[in-house]
């Protein structure tokens, strides 16, 4: 028993016990639940006032609103609307009295008597019965029957006559309007005729007055240049024919010295450059040449020179066959020791080049002094039935490979064209270029000014115009083409020498 209340007074105290647990937990539940909410209700308010903050610092948009804070300001709400007064305020206006300027008109009334109504008082009269109206309106009617058939007559015919008139009317209305159209366009024709001789006559009074006198002025400078001119020309021609009068004699001595040609007389002492004698075969006539003893060593044989254009190349197959040009002239030393313009002749260049390994120069300068060479060491010219066919090899120097490389401006087909090294002697009355064409008038010689190995033409051209200052161009030319003095590899086609010069000496050891 004791056990039993024991155990059931100690089931007691533990029931006792776990009912205190039980309050204790729901107490720290309870106080954690009002810590969480109060917990939760300061963030709540922490984040509001972030929220605040952010609001507080949000940029205007463009329209110009602002956001509205939801804590700073009520919410807006619908405001309720009156309903409108019902019902009249005002009572009816007044009639006003009539004032005495305006009178109260009453109907009149007539009486009625024998079936017609009195006139009124004004009149005094009754009026007519219906009998006598009768009578009168017939006795009328008679009288405007005939005046209105008259009328409808003269109605027609007047309408007919208005027709006519309308119609003549538009036809002359039309003729107006068209004369007038065309008294306008004759008075803009006038007008624009009138104007253009105005013009023309200011400007033929305006020459009249200023231009012509001046020319006529200038003219008459000119003329006087000229007659001043030829007065001279006709004492120099005077003076000319006083000294040919006399037998012709060289001005200046020719050296004794002599050779087959100028590397012969250079061996053999001649060591002046100046005007020799010079015999390369036996069986041939002794000719003169200028031998040219300084350049790299001496001994060249000058074939070719330009230098004043005072010869014209412009020369016939003979003519470059034989030779034509001043071979020399006296310097003021009583020696002819100052080349001449000339073209040696191909018949002698050509003996010259057969005697054996024979090279070229050309030596040429622009009209600023600079001057520039080119040198082949092998040059062969054929005889006259190989028609002087040129053959050249070993390229040196520093204007350009003109006769075996071709002008160095172009390319492809166009350079090989401009090849001379190969080709037939031309001149314009003999046609042996690469022109291969069926017109007569297209060829090289012709268009480009002298003789010359041409091809389909040039990049060399020694013999052709003399043009005083170096640049031209085509419509300074006679056929549009580059006909000057040209060598194309150092100042291409538009630019003409100054000097342009090919000597020839056998090939030797230095």
């Amino acid at each position: 028993i004791q056990r039993k209340r024991g155990g059931h007074s100690w089931k007691n105290q533990q029931g006792g016990g776990i009912e205190k647990v039980k309050r204790s937990s729901n107490m720290k539940l309870l106080l954690v639940l009002l810590l969480c909410i109060s917990t939760v209700r300061a963030g709540i308010v922490a984040g509001f006032d972030e929220e605040e903050d952010d609001f507080d610092t949000e940029i205007v948009d463009p329209r110009g609103h602002r956001p509205i804070n939801r804590f700073r300001e009520p919410i807006p709400t619908i405001r309720s609307v009156p309903a409108p007064i019902d019902g009249s305020t005002y009572r009816a206006r007044p009639t006003k009295a009539p004032t005495q300027s305006q009178k109260i008109t009453e109907e009149t009334v007539y009486p009625d008597e024998g079936g017609c109504k009195h006139a009124s008082d004004e009149l005094g009269v009754l009026c007519p019965t219906g009998c006598e109206l009768q009578k009168s309106l017939v006795k009328q009617e008679r009288n405007v029957k005939s005046s209105l058939r008259d009328l409808a007559v003269n109605v027609d015919k007047l309408s007919v006559s208005s027709v006519s008139i309308y119609n003549y009317v538009n036809v002359m209305d039309k003729a107006v309007k068209d004369r007038q159209k065309q008294m306008k366009a004759n008075n803009d024709v006038a007008s624009v005729y009138t104007s253009e001789l105005i013009q023309h006559y200011t400007f033929i009074k305006e020459n009249v007055d200023n231009n012509i006198p001046s020319s006529v002025r200038v003219l008459r400078s000119v003329l006087e240049t000229l007659r001043s001119k030829i007065q001279k020309l006709e004492a120099a021609l005077a003076k000319q024919m006083d000294f040919c009068r006399t037998p012709c004699s060289v001005s200046c001595n020719i050296p004794v010295v002599s050779g087959k040609e100028c590397e012969d007389i250079y061996r053999k002492g001649g060591e002046t450059s100046e005007m020799y004698l010079i015999q390369p075969d036996n069986f041939v006539k002794p000719y003169k040449v200028y031998c040219d003893m300084v350049t790299q060593n001496g001994g060249w044989t000058l074939i070719q020179n330009r230098q004043d254009g005072s010869v014209g190349f412009g020369r016939t197959w003979d003519s470059y066959k034989n030779g034509f040009g001043n071979i020399a002239t006296d310097g003021g030393k009583r020696i002819c020791d100052m080349p001449g313009e000339l073209w040696l002749g191909n018949d002698k260049i050509s003996q010259l080049t057969k005697m054996g390994a024979t090279e070229v120069l050309f030596e040429m300068q622009d009209w600023n002094g600079n001057k520039v060479s080119t040198q082949y060491s092998g040059f062969t010219v054929q005889n006259e039935a190989n028609k002087y066919q040129l053959s050249v090899s070993g390229y040196k120097g520093n204007a350009g490979n003109a006769l075996i490389e071709g002008a160095t401006q172009l390319f492809g087909e166009n350079r090989t064209m401009t090849i001379h090294n190969g080709m037939f002697f031309s001149t314009f009355d003999r046609d042996n270029d690469g022109w291969m064409t069926a017109d007569p008038s297209k060829q090289c010689s012709k268009e480009d000014g002298g003789g010359w190995w041409y091809n389909r033409c040039h990049a060399a051209n020694p013999n052709g115009r003399y043009y005083w200052g170096g640049q031209y161009s085509w419509d300074m030319t006679k056929h549009g083409t580059d006909d000057g003095t040209v060598w194309m590899n150092w100042k291409g086609s538009w630019y003409s020498m100054k000097t342009m010069c090919m000597k020839i000496r056998p090939v030797f050891q230095p």
